[in-house]
């Protein structure tokens, strides 16, 4: 395959830069606001932003070059992995926040803004493409719908499901899936990186599953996690939720939106699977209070964790989760090693102009005349 970049068409580089523009901005101005009590989110966002933009390309060059993107992205469609929509969103999206960074000071240089551009596209586009496997790039494009799980898992998952008929199980349930996104939120820095949604897929006679997917909340390559995660019985955990009378959508940050939005109410089976290292163990429904259990523990050291730290230290590990939103692709690719993660790194003329912003301002309403990725020189 040719390495990602290589002879840029501009004006191909200008339509992908105006699709992302289009649907980022649609997708921003329906998100609250960008503020934690906790940590500083949005000069995190700014400096990995700045490290993605300047050090994505030759990265994705290193990852294309062991793996083809395509191939990439359909290992993707497989539980157990973060090959999802938020990651792909994010390795197109984010250095183009970091572009937005620099063009208005002066330090987006024309010469390579469409070589830098034409590289980081031209590896997400054909991982998207395979990822998806519908001819779609985004769910933003399939009416948002993501179909990542082909027939085999879909129906391999209605089999584990177990039938849900009482009030004490689905309040377990309600709890354990609590429990869960808030410890994950947390733990990936106030982001749902960690737990992604994906379907609806349509099971007929008026039933739905909607695929949530808890990754990677063991000891990994988060610093903090051998502190808080070593005590935790699972690492990876895949629900598959079988809905009666409910309208799912799923965008490209893996967030559902059901109709009713008391969903659990609706709820007649669930499966519960851990698909750690490509495997396929099913967890019973027993085990939820245990697991519940374990992660608010998890949560609480957590929380003492990042209160402890000094506010470089937050925008530093904040930073570090959305620079690596690209290593599960290079993990895939059995290139995570060779890569150099380090943040921040390439940052450093900005950092500390950066890290003295407090918040994002609220978002308003989108300008259609107005590019929200400012256009190439």
């Amino acid at each position: 395959m040719s390495i990602p970049g290589t002879n840029p068409d501009r004006d191909a580089v200008q339509t992908t830069l105006d699709y992302h523009g289009r649907i980022s901005q649609a997708m921003t101005v329906e998100r609250t606001a960008l503020a934690s009590a906790l940590i500083p989110v949005t000069p995190y966002i700014i400096v990995s932003a700045i490290e993605a933009y300047r050090r994505y390309p030759e990265m994705v060059r290193t990852i294309a070059a062991a793996m083809d993107p395509a191939e990439i992205g359909r290992l993707g469609r497989r539980p157990g992995n973060q090959i999802d929509p938020v990651h792909l969103w994010s390795i197109a999206n984010i250095p183009l926040v970091g572009r937005q960074v620099f063009a208005p000071v002066g330090l987006l240089d024309p010469a390579t803004d469409v070589g830098t551009l034409a590289t980081i596209f031209d590896f997400w586009e054909p991982v998207a493409l395979a990822y998806r496997g519908d001819g779609t790039r985004q769910a933003w494009d399939a009416g948002l719908r993501t179909h990542c799980y082909d027939a085999e898992i879909v129906d391999r998952l209605v089999a584990a499901a177990r039938p849900v008929t009482d009030a004490d199980t689905r309040s377990a349930i309600g709890r354990a899936n609590a429990a869960l996104t808030s410890f994950l939120f947390l733990l990936y820095f106030d982001t749902r990186a960690g737990y992604q949604d994906t379907g609806p897929y349509d099971l007929g006679d008026g039933r739905v599953l909607l695929v949530r997917d808890f990754n990677e909340f063991g000891v990994g390559h988060f610093p903090w996690s051998a502190a808080v995660c070593g005590d935790l019985p699972h690492a990876n955990l895949t629900l598959g939720l079988v809905l009666r009378d409910v309208a799912v959508t799923c965008n490209d940050w893996g967030t559902s939106i059901t109709d009713p939005s008391d969903y659990l109410e609706h709820l007649e089976a669930i499966a519960i699977i851990d698909p750690t290292d490509g495997g396929w163990t099913e967890v019973g429904l027993d085990a939820l209070g245990d697991i519940t259990a374990a992660v608010h523990s998890a949560q609480r050291t957590l929380y003492r964790l990042i209160a402890g730290m000094t506010r470089k230290e937050k925008i530093d590990a904040g930073a570090y989760v959305y620079f690596s939103f690209l290593l599960p692709f290079a993990r895939v690719a059995g290139v995570e090693q060779d890569l150099d993660w380090t943040v921040p790194r390439d940052s450093m003329d900005l950092y500390d102009l950066v890290s003295m912003i407090d918040e994002t301002p609220a978002p308003i309403e989108a300008d259609p005349d107005v590019p929200y990725y400012p256009p190439l020189a």
